[in-house]
């Protein structure tokens, strides 16, 4: 009898699972470990890389807005991190991105509103995922 799960079958899944069940806090020090503090706290709102900590540690949040965003990040993520590198993931959200009207992913989430940026974003990073 098989274990495995639909999201261990479905590329993509368990990212979008995670995103949405992982307590805030748990999200974003997952997330700083694949994004870097940097880009975790660009795509946050904030400046200061110890307010990322702070949120990783369970003190304080963002505002609602700002976490669905750090959420559709982990998402997008979590979802390019089942086949790649860190590396690879970071340049990814750094970078021109021709889905994205050359704008790069982080931009996108941050700048854009929270729930049509979402939906840019993870269809660029499903493309991306499937065709490398």
């Amino acid at each position: 009898m098989s274990t495995t799960t639909d999201s261990d079958q479905r590329p993509g899944l368990r990212a979008y699972e995670d995103s949405i069940r992982l307590p805030f806090d748990q999200l974003v020090a997952q997330l700083r470990e694949i994004l870097g503090v940097r880009l975790v706290a660009y795509i946050g709102g904030v400046k200061a890389a110890r307010s990322v900590s702070a949120w990783a540690e369970g003190r304080g949040e963002p505002s609602e807005q700002d976490r669905d965003r750090l959420r559709s990040a982990y998402h997008a993520a979590a979802l390019l991190r089942e086949r790649f590198d860190v590396v690879t993931v970071q340049s990814w959200f750094k970078g021109m991105n021709p889905m994205l009207r050359d704008d790069a992913p982080a931009t996108v989430l941050r700048e854009g509103d929270a729930l049509d940026g979402a939906r840019r974003v993870l269809a660029a990073a499903k493309r991306f995922a499937v065709l490398g």
